[in-house]
């Protein structure tokens, strides 16, 4: 062999480490220029080459000009193709070549298996064996159990056991670990612990896989027995350790065992700190994720796309989105996991508008997204409310095909409830080939949010006889809905069938439910009773839901006990001062309601202030109650001038319970007249076109004049106007509201 084709060769070894096409189509215009007859090895050196960085034809033109190919041209062109994927190729060139061996079998039945043609897979490997078991060889098994693996296919697994021991390989650690690898991975661990106890030398690949085996089916204690009577470990061996633990709901103990790693001095890869990250976000521990994102800086992975993904998701689970935008910020390279997780970050934070704009930001960068970053951005622009953005990323599913995708399927029928369009949500979840538990749930919830009790009932029910088990947000939902229809002894036949005939246990928000269910109906002392017997006190929504029903019906004494109990629990609260000061004011007791106030500044409990906004040609208008800064503020209050002298005269009654300050009706009036939702809704009237709702979101619970005032405006102006607080959706059409008028 000349010095030439070592030298050369050597290169285009680079080329392949490397993967550089262009660099190995210059070696080879150079060895055309420079060498006249090149070697049979240099050759093949260059179809390797090409073969590697993914050009198929070169490799054949090379091929096609050897003199007399050797046996090592003939298989390096056969593993080519089947690298590939080009099978027909692959058979047509393993059918004429000259000789055969074990490589060019295996390089065959390679190709099958790794684009599951199982069938032609099977075929070649029995021709193999009738060809001569000389040929048979570990690589030969273990590409079979990998398909076996793959297909679930027991019983060929269990035939080619067979082949491995009587051939001689059962004791061979490379086979033994696919072999185990395979009986795992279809769930018959104790077939896999028996081969790991057959081998007598085993080594640190064999205890891996065996730790993985264990780990998968969730014996922790198996692997950790394995695991701690390892000779010696690898880094491999720890992580996989980290994972299984995490994957397994062992956050606290990844955390430990990742402690000893770093104690044993062992290195750590990518894998090991976005497994112990992501033990910290479950753990919400920022202290310990801090010290390990420190530990990343010092070492040479602070640069690395998957560790910085991990350190972004660790990030926003413990709640400091500030660290999470810093280290995105930062990232030099960035993937469809690392906007994924930044975006996820945002909603989960309640940042949703910053989500949808680093979705945006992610296209503008090349990045395409996947089923799971777009169900992630319609959940922002459910969240929103913002129907607008919301359609275009539902177009965006529909053109990409990701629509096919459950998830975001699933995250378009919530967009579309939450955005007061439950006809699409209907629709979209009729036109589903597949529905899982969280279909039916998020058309279940848009349905309950809109006060629909029938219709959640009725689709609960249907969901119940399609087999499908219900969840605790199901259960929400219509707990919700009795509780808005005064269906009080269905919500508390569903609330005894949670834990009952679905073994759910209710949690804070059930209960929550319950005494919303009681106060509405107005029997307040079955709510008081209901608390009572309750398994742990309510948290401060719990009290707040029975005081703002003690307000509804004027109830001073159950009123009392559940501000008293609500500002003992939340001092700074407000909403114990400011519903117990409607009783008060609704009864007269001003003096009672200036001392309500003096408490609410000494413990410095402030009121969040009301904001309203609408949105037209894609700008969001903001608005607060008695609000003069926007520029279109003198036609907004000339509309609701002329609305209310209209709403009067179609028998319109304000409801001045609302007003806790002691001054005269006709200041009331002008008070009750500037709240913020009535604001954008003049400002939908002036500028939404006819034909269109007008869409209105206010972040605190519209209050029951405005409910009111409301029904009045759509009659009389003959629009459709969707209002959705913080608690639920009001669709008012020809002077009706979805809400029904239990209020």
């Amino acid at each position: 062999m000349s010095n030439s084709s070592n030298y050369y060769s050597s290169l285009l070894r680079l080329c392949c480490e490397t993967r550089n096409l262009t660099q190995a189509k210059k070696l080879h215009c150079l060895i055309i220029k420079s060498l006249e007859n090149p070697e049979t090895f240099l050759y093949n050196n260059l179809i390797n080459a090409y073969g590697k960085v993914g050009n198929i034809t070169y490799a054949r033109h090379v091929f096609d000009k050897i003199p007399q190919p050797n046996s090592f041209s003939w298989n390096t062109m056969l593993s080519a193709y089947s690298k590939s994927g080009n099978l027909s190729t692959m058979q047509e060139i393993f059918s004429t070549m000259p000789n055969r061996d074990g490589v060019s079998w295996n390089s065959l039945i390679s190709g099958y298996v790794c684009y599951g043609s199982v069938v032609e897979a099977v075929k070649a490997y029995k021709l193999m064996m009738k060809d001569g078991v000389l040929n048979l060889n570990r690589i030969t098994f273990s590409t079979m159990l990998l398909l076996v693996s793959s297909q679930g296919c027991v019983d060929l697994g269990r035939q080619i056991h067979g082949q491995i021991v009587k051939f001689g390989f059962g004791a061979n650690v490379f086979v033994g670990s696919s072999l185990m690898d395979m009986y795992a991975k279809m769930g018959l661990i104790s077939v896999a612990s028996q081969v790991f106890d057959e081998v007598q030398e085993r080594n640190v690949v064999m205890y891996n896989t065996m730790i993985t085996g264990f780990l998968r089916c969730g014996m922790v204690k198996d692997s950790m027995r394995v695991f701690h009577g390892m000779k010696e470990r690898d880094s491999i061996s720890w992580t996989t350790m980290i994972t299984g633990l995490l994957q397994n709901g062992l956050e606290a103990e990844a955390m430990d065992l990742f402690r000893d790693m770093r104690r044993e001095g062992m290195a750590m890869d990518q894998y090991t700190f976005g497994s112990v990250l992501t033990a910290c976000g479950g753990l919400v521990a920022l202290k310990e994720g801090k010290e390990i994102h420190a530990f990343i800086i010092r070492s040479e992975y602070n640069h690395n796309v998957f560790v910085g993904s991990a350190l972004v998701d660790m990030y926003c689970k413990c709640k400091s989105v500030r660290y999470a935008e810093a280290v995105f910020k930062r990232m030099t390279n960035k993937n469809v996991v690392s906007w994924t997780a930044m975006l996820v970050g945002y909603g989960q934070n309640g940042f949703s508008e910053e989500a949808v704009r680093v979705f945006c930001d992610m296209q503008r960068n090349g990045i395409e997204p996947d089923d799971f970053t777009l169900g992630s951005v319609i959940s922002s622009c459910a969240n929103l409310a913002s129907l607008e953005e919301g359609a275009q990323f539902h177009c965006q599913a529909l053109v990409s095909g990701l629509i096919s995708f459950i998830t975001v399927s699933n995250a378009l029928i919530t967009l579309y409830g939450k955005c007061g369009s439950i006809e699409d949500s209907n629709q979209l979840f009729d036109e589903m080939n597949f529905r899982d538990e969280i279909s039916w749930t998020a058309l279940v919830s848009g349905y309950a949010q809109f006060g629909k009790a029938t219709e959640t009932i009725d689709l609960f029910e249907r969901m119940l006889v399609q087999g499908l088990k219900p969840d605790a947000v199901t259960f929400i939902a219509v707990l919700s809905a009795c509780s808005r229809a005064g269906m009080v002894e269905r919500g508390q036949q569903y609330f005894e069938s949670m834990l009952k005939d679905h073994g759910i246990l209710p949690f804070s928000d059930h209960f929550t439910c319950m005494i919303d269910l009681f106060g509405r109906a107005g029997r307040l002392e079955e709510a008081k009773n209901f608390i009572i017997t309750m398994p742990f006190s309510p948290d401060s929504i719990g009290w707040a839901t029975l005081l703002s029903s003690c307000r509804l019906y004027g109830n001073e004494e159950i009123g009392k006990w559940a501000a008293e109990s609500l500002l003992e629990l939340d001092p700074q609260n407000p909403a114990g001062y400011i519903l117990l000061s409607s009783i008060y004011a609704a009864k007269g007791k001003w003096s009672d309601v200036a001392q309500l106030r003096r408490g609410m500044r000494e413990k410095r409990a402030i009121k969040e202030p009301g904001f309203s906004w609408i949105k037209y040609k894609s700008k969001v208008y903001i608005f607060s109650a008695d609000d003069h800064s926007s520029p279109f503020s003198d036609q907004i209050y000339a509309e609701l001038e002329k609305l209310n002298h209209k709403m009067i005269e179609a028998g319109y009654v304000p409801d001045s319970s609302s007003v806790l300050h002691d001054v005269e009706d006709s200041e009331k009036m002008k008070m009750l007249n500037h709240h913020s939702e009535k604001l954008a809704i003049a400002f939908g009237l002036l500028f939404i076109p006819r034909g269109l709702p007008i869409r209105v979101v206010k972040n605190l619970r519209v209050c029951g004049d405005c409910h009111n005032a409301t029904k009045y405006i759509s009659k009389i102006s003959q629009r459709e106007i969707l209002v959705r607080d913080a608690v639920r959706f009001h669709l008012f059409k020809d002077g009706t509201c979805s809400c029904g008028d239990f209020w």
